[in-house]
Formats: structure tokens, sequence, C-alpha cells
């Protein structure tokens, strides 16, 4: 069933000013993990019943990410595709290559003559011109299409401080935050080369950042018009109420080169929906639908904690109550916060995730909500009592 919507269920946005999609885009890295093939597929029909098109995944989904279930996702993808070929068109598809990671399963997963590199952890991921290449191939295979609309690279190749982290503090004798021991890198120079020569070959349309600073956008973008590729048109980050760090400088950033805002994690995990606060736990629309004990992270505690940290905690009981005076769930409160942010209202895009039709549907709807200044002002006054929970919870550790 698609939604009843009193107005367009999808507005569009220009991702960096070129590529039109709509504001709300599906994501799926719960697909082939918490959902099945069969509910991936009645996710992505109800979501281009009700005029979306952007779908977002990554050659790592589902999460948490494991050998037995990786590339799980874009098979799901594929298999809808292959039995919709005339719905290609209607959807703008993007996956992600991952960046290093010392495991050997993430990149034994692209090509069958690697399937005995597995457990080698010496065959990581890395985001070489080599690796960029194989990846796209193997994705295009798994999604059963012959070009992607957006490609991403999935996290920085070089140290940075990223998934919560939020101080620059390379060790010494250098290597990257998820492999201490990388000593060698790819430069900014081959991994957008490898980019361009995709988008030559027709394989990609359009290419963005994930995971990245301001540092790294500048550079991308000077070294892409340095080389005569085409800009980066997006970058996707961790962005909600608990946290807003995307909206200093890398906003500013941002801005001027035309590079939008995918904000992911608008929700916290699900943790801002309020089912992981007392009293809270049924105030949503849709939470009946896949209760707190049957969510990510009670079956999936080590896998990102910061979403649940305590300082998080707090601020989102705050925020529960702001949304229940205001008479909306706490959903609708923290996407249409999202939206109303001018990075993203006209030209960025929100990221749901959901298990069931009827959270996708609520959340779908939640972006089209218009918060009224004093709600705005409530929130502002919580987030400068605790600002950015999120981050830097292993400070506390």
């Amino acid at each position: 069933m698609a939604p009843n919507f009193d107005k367009p269920a999808a507005k569009k946005v220009l991702l960096g000013g070129k590529a039109e999609v709509s504001q709300c885009c599906l994501g799926t890295m719960t697909w082939g993990e918490q959902n099945t093939e069969a509910e991936a597929h009645e996710q992505i029909d109800l979501f281009l019943a009700a005029g979306g098109n952007f779908v977002d995944t990554a050659e790592m989904y589902p999460v948490p990410p494991a050998c037995e279930v990786i590339g799980r996702t874009e098979i799901y993808i594929g298999t809808w595709l292959k039995a919709n070929p005339e719905r290609r068109k209607d959807m703008f598809l993007a996956t992600k290559v991952a960046g290093p990671r010392g495991v050997g399963w993430i990149r034994a997963n692209r090509r069958p003559e690697y399937k005995d590199k597995v457990d080698d952890e010496s065959f990581a991921a890395a985001l070489s011109a080599e690796q960029i290449a194989e990846a796209c191939d193997a994705s295009l295979k798994r999604l059963q299409t012959d070009y992607l609309d957006l490609y991403q690279l999935h996290w920085p190749e070089r140290y940075a401080a990223i998934f919560g982290k939020s101080a620059f503090e390379p060790p010494a004798e250098g290597g990257h935050a998820l492999m201490p021991g990388k000593k060698e890198f790819a430069s900014m120079e081959e991994q957008v080369r490898a980019i361009g020569e995709l988008i030559k070959a027709g394989k990609v349309r359009h290419w963005g950042l994930s995971n990245e600073t301001s540092y790294g956008v500048c550079m991308f973008v000077q070294t892409a018009d340095r080389l005569g590729v085409p800009r980066p048109v997006s970058i996707q980050n961790d962005f909600s109420l608990v946290d807003r760090r995307f909206e200093t400088e890398l906003a500013e950033t941002c801005t001027h080169l035309n590079v939008s805002l995918l904000a992911y994690g608008p929700l916290a995990g699900g943790a801002l929906s309020g089912k992981y606060t007392r009293g809270f736990e049924r105030c949503c629309g849709a939470v009946e639908s896949r209760m707190a004990e049957d969510s990510r992270h009670r079956k999936y505690p080590k896998f990102q904690p910061r979403y649940v940290g305590a300082g998080t905690a707090v601020a989102t009981v705050k925020y529960c109550e702001i949304a229940q005076s205001k008479v909306l769930s706490p959903t609708t409160l923290a996407l249409a916060w999202c939206t109303s942010r001018h990075y993203i209202k006209d030209t960025g895009c929100v990221i749901i995730g959901a298990t069931t039709t009827n959270q996708l549907q609520e959340n779908m709807e939640a972006l089209q909500v218009e918060l009224d200044s004093a709600t705005l002002a409530a929130i502002d006054r919580v987030h400068r009592e605790n600002p950015n929970p999120n981050c830097d919870q292993h400070l506390l550790e």
C-alpha cells in the first residue's frame, strides 16, 4: 500500500546541483540481517510508489558487517532490479566502496579467485585504484545493473577521526583509525583518477564522499579540478539531534563547494524514536511493528554503541518530552528537525532505515513536517546543555 500523503510524498533536490533525487533516501543496511529478501523488495515497492527514487547501499552491507553476510544487501536489490528491469530508470542507485579495514573477507567477496583470502588479514580492503575498480565491478554484478548513479568512498583512506570520534589524534608512528598498523596509503590523486576512469567507462555517473572532514572535502574537490574529473556531489555523514558536528565548518565548506549532505543516522540508530527510553517505548506510530527487544541495539549491542551511550540517553529523554509537548512522535521531531536545516532543506537528503513498512511510512511522512520556531528553539536549548552526546563515547569507557 502507498502512504496517503496530502502533498507530494518525496520532495526532490539536486545533489551537488547536478543529480535530481528524492530528499528522502531509502537506507538498506538491515536487508539481509534483520530483513529478508521479500521484506526488502516490499520496502522498495512502497518507497517508489510514494515518490521516492534514491536508494543507498554499500558493498559491506548488511550490518553488523560479517563474512557470512557481506554483499547480501546488494544482492537483494539486484534481484528486485532483475524482476523489474523497466524500473531501473526510476531508481537513483548509490553504493559505496569500503575503506581500509584489517580483514580479508571484504576484498575476498569481490572475485571468485579471492575466496581463499577470506581469513587473510593482510588481504585488507583499501582505496587503491585497483581495489576501487574491482569493488565497483563486483557491486555492479550483485546489483544486476550496468551503471551506478552514485559511487561513494565509504570512509577515508587516510587517518581521520571517524565513527563518533571528534578529536584529530593521529598516532605518532602513523596508521589508520581502523588499522593502526597500516603504513601505506593510496593518495587522493590515485583515488580520484580511479573514480574518473569509472565515469569515463560509463560505470559511474556521479561520486561522493562519506564519513569525511572539511579537509577531505576541500582536498578531493581541488584534486578533482586539477585532474579534470567531475567534483564529488555529496558527503554522507552521521547527523542527528545528538550529533550536530556537521553544522559548523563542514556545513560552510560543503555549501561553498556545492557538496550535498546525505544525513545518515538521523534517528541515532533508532534511539531517537524513543523505543529505548522508559515511558516513551510506544509513542511512535510504528513502534509496535518492531519493539526494542527486536531492534538493532538489543540484538547487536557491540555495533555502533555510540548511539545508546549515557549522554545520548539523557538527551533523548528531553527530545522525547519536547515531541510529546508538541503532539508529535519523537521520530517525527528528529527527522523534521533534519529537514529544517538550510543545508538539507533545499540541497540535501535524509537517509531513513526501516525494518518494517510501517516504520518506513512513518519516516517518509515525518520528512514532510515543518517545525515551528518555538520547537526549534526548545531543541537548541537541549543541544546547548548537552552538545553532541553521540560523540567521543570512548572517552567515558
